[in-house]
C-alpha cells in the first residue's frame, strides 16, 4: 500500500491548529463508528469529541467501548465498526497479514520520561535481591496474554538486557485485575503494568519498580486503523476523522507533552484537558495525569519499529510469516511518518 501522496484535505486541516471549519448541518455530517478501550492513550479522540472537532471536520463519531486491546481491530474486521485505536499486538499483525486491517495513523508510543507501562517486582522479590531486569532469570513474571503489547514490552527490554525470556517463566494472567492479585498474592516475582495501575499497588506498599519501558526501549505502542475495504469506498469517512483526531493529538501535546526529570510540566489549556479525561475515564485528574502517553502531535507512525515488531512476533511463531508491513500500512492519510524503510 504505501502510498505517499499527501491527502491535502488532512495535511492543511488537521495538523496541530487546523482552521476552525464553517458550520455543518447535522445532516450533512457522516456516520461513523470507532472501536476503542477508554484510556487516557485515546486522550485526542476524546477531547476532538468533547470539542467538537469531528463535527467540524464533517463526521458525527459514536465510540464503541472494548476491555482488551484484541477486541478492538475484530471489531474493524468484522464490520462492527469503521475505525479502531489500541495497542499493537501479535493477533493484530495476524488479522492485517489477512487483508483485514490497515494502519493510517499514531496513537501511543513508549518514549524516553512517559511512565506507560512498568516492570514490578513484589516486596518479597526485591528483599531476594531482584533489583534489575537481569535478575529476573528463574522468576515468573506475569503479563496479561502472551502476544500482548505487555508481553512485548517484557520482551524488548529483557533483550535490551541480553537476558532470554525462555530463562524467565512469563505468566500469561488473562486481565490487569488477575495480575494485580497474583502479584500481591506472592504467586508471581514481577509483573508489567500499566503506571496508573502500579501506582495504585505501590501506594499499598506491596511493590517496587525496577524498569520503566519507555526510558529502556521507546517503541510505536499503538495505532488509528480501518479495514481496507473502508480505504477504497469511504475514504473521505477516514480523511474527516483524521482531521479531528489530528487536532485533538495537537491539544493533547501542547497539554500533556512536556516532561522534565520524567515529570509532567502542564502546559496550555491543560486544566481544561485533563478535565475532559478525567470526565471521560472517569477517574481524578491527579491519577489520571500519571498516565498519560506520548502522542506525536502529527500522527505520524515510526514505521521502521512496526516493522521490528512484526519481525520479531514471526521469530517467535506468533505471527505468519507472510505479515508484511509495507501492505497494511497506509502513509498517504498523514505526512511526514518517521524512520520508513527505504
Amino acid at each position: 500500500m504505501f502510498r505517499k501522496t499527501v491527502t491535502r484535505r488532512v495535511a492543511l486541516g488537521g495538523l496541530a491548529a487546523a482552521a476552525i471549519a464553517p458550520s455543518v448541518r447535522a445532516q450533512d455530517l457522516i456516520k461513523a463508528s470507532i472501536a476503542l478501550i477508554r484510556l487516557s492513550s485515546s486522550g485526542p479522540i476524546f477531547i476532538a469529541q468533547e470539542k467538537g472537532w469531528f463535527r467540524e471536520a464533517g463526521l458525527d463519531l459514536s465510540m464503541k467501548d472494548f476491555q482488551a486491546a484484541a477486541q478492538v481491530p475484530l471489531a474493524v474486521v468484522s464490520g462492527d465498526a469503521d475505525l479502531g485505536v489500541t495497542a499493537f499486538t501479535a493477533g493484530f499483525y495476524n488479522l492485517a497479514a489477512k487483508g483485514g486491517l490497515v494502519v493510517v495513523a499514531a496513537q501511543s508510543a513508549e518514549r524516553p520520561g512517559y511512565q506507560l507501562n512498568v516492570i514490578a517486582v513484589t516486596n518479597a522479590a526485591w528483599d531476594a535481591g531482584v533489583r534489575s531486569v537481569k535478575d529476573l532469570v528463574g522468576k515468573r513474571v506475569a503479563v496479561t496474554t502472551v502476544g500482548s503489547s505487555v508481553h512485548y514490552s517484557l520482551e524488548v527490554v529483557s533483550r535490551k538486557h541480553d537476558v532470554d525470556t525462555k530463562r524467565l517463566t512469563v505468566v500469561p494472567l488473562q486481565s490487569i485485575p488477575n495480575m494485580v492479585a497474583a502479584f500481591k498474592g506472592g504467586q508471581v516475582d514481577a509483573a508489567v503494568f500499566p503506571i496508573t495501575t502500579f501506582r495504585q499497588v505501590e501506594s499499598e506498599g506491596v511493590g517496587k519498580p525496577i524498569a520503566y519501558v519507555g526510558d529502556e526501549v521507546p517503541w510505536q505502542l499503538g495505532a488509528v486503523f480501518t479495514s481496507p475495504k473502508t480505504v477504497a469506498e469511504r475514504r473521505p469517512l477516514v480523511e474527516k476523522f483524521l482531521t479531528g483526531y489530528l487536532r485533538g493529538a495537537a491539544a493533547y501535546h501542547e497539554a500533556f507533552g512536556k516532561r522534565e526529570n520524567g515529570k509532567l510540566v502542564p502546559g496550555p489549556n491543560y486544566d481544561e484537558m485533563i478535565g475532559i479525561l478525567s470526565r471521560v475515564l472517569k477517574q481524578p485528574p491527579e491519577r489520571v495525569a500519571l498516565g498519560l502517553p506520548y502522542i506525536d502531535p502529527l500522527g505520524r507512525l515510526d514505521v521502521g519499529d512496526i516493522y521490528k515488531q512484526v519481525a520479531f512476533w514471526q521469530s517467535t511463531g506468533q505471527v505468519s510469516r507472510d505479515a508484511d508491513p509495507k501492505k497494511f500500512i497506509d502513509l498517504s492519510f498523514v505526512p511526514g511518518h518517521l524512520n520508513v524503510p527505504k
